[in-house]
């Protein structure tokens, strides 16, 4: 099943954010819509200011596909910035996103969905945590070292949050603060928000084309300014009234 024009939305909307990924981008639409066949489910591809033919391989993909959509930034503007215009623009409730390398594999998002399905309604976020890492042994170091600083800062639970397989409410990622990074702190800012989160190990794969648009030096000294922010937000978490009473003069 899928959504149509006209016809009641999708239960799930799968956000894809790329960045010159155009030689992935037919096998990955395929395995989603694959692993969805029996789901209403729309995919959002989220152009981000890619140079490369990412933006003519979508629009072949569109057009015998009624719930693929493109929405293109004219510049590139980030990872984060891109999953944001992709909720933002989502059809569903339930946002599932992955990345456009192809190193997320879709066949696991049946279980994403599950067990929020399961967690429900006390579930804000199901991420996955990869296991069987296909990347340099660089790229596993530097994960690790960045995963135990922000565990041991934020105490968030979570031993991986730079898988991009999630599973999240779309109403409340929305309502979290916005800055630049903000996917890779989605567990610390949802539990901030007083939901549970859940996890599935999903198995990691090889790049199929292409090489990674995210690099470790670029970005490391904004994460750690942006891993003290969070961490300041939720120090100044102030708790909100259930209900108010309100007494008006006789």
């Amino acid at each position: 099943m899928s959504y149509e024009n006209g016809r009641d939305p999708p239960a799930i909307s799968v956000v894809v954010p790329v960045k010159n990924e155009a030689g992935n981008i037919a096998p990955l639409v395929a395995e989603i819509a694959g692993a969805l066949r029996d789901r209403a489910f729309e995919i959002v591809y989220v152009n981000d200011g890619s140079s490369d033919a990412t933006e003519q391989e979508v629009r072949a993909l569109m057009s015998e596909r009624p719930w693929l959509r493109q929405i293109r930034h004219a510049q590139s503007c980030g990872q984060s910035a891109a999953i944001r215009t992709g909720v933002a623009m989502a059809w569903a409730g339930l946002v599932v996103t992955i990345d456009g390398d192809g190193q997320n594999d879709p066949a696991f998002i049946p279980a994403l969905v599950a067990a929020f399905e399961a967690g429900a309604p006390r579930i804000g976020l199901i991420a996955g945590q990869r296991i069987g890492r296909k990347a340099t042994a660089f790229k596993k170091l530097q994960s690790r070292l960045a995963n135990a600083i922000r565990g041991a800062v934020l105490k968030d639970g979570t031993r991986d949050t730079g898988c991009g397989l999630k599973a999240f409410r779309r109403d409340l990622f929305l309502s979290l603060p916005y800055f630049d990074g903000l996917h890779r702190f989605l567990p610390a800012l949802v539990r901030r928000e007083g939901f549970d989160i859940g996890y599935v190990e999903v198995v990691d794969r090889p790049r199929r084309h292409g090489a990674s648009n995210y690099g470790f030096w670029d970005r490391l000294w904004i994460g750690l300014v942006d891993l003290f922010g969070v961490w300041w937000l939720i120090r100044r978490k102030k708790r909100v009234p259930q209900s108010v009473e309100v007494t008006l003069a006789r």
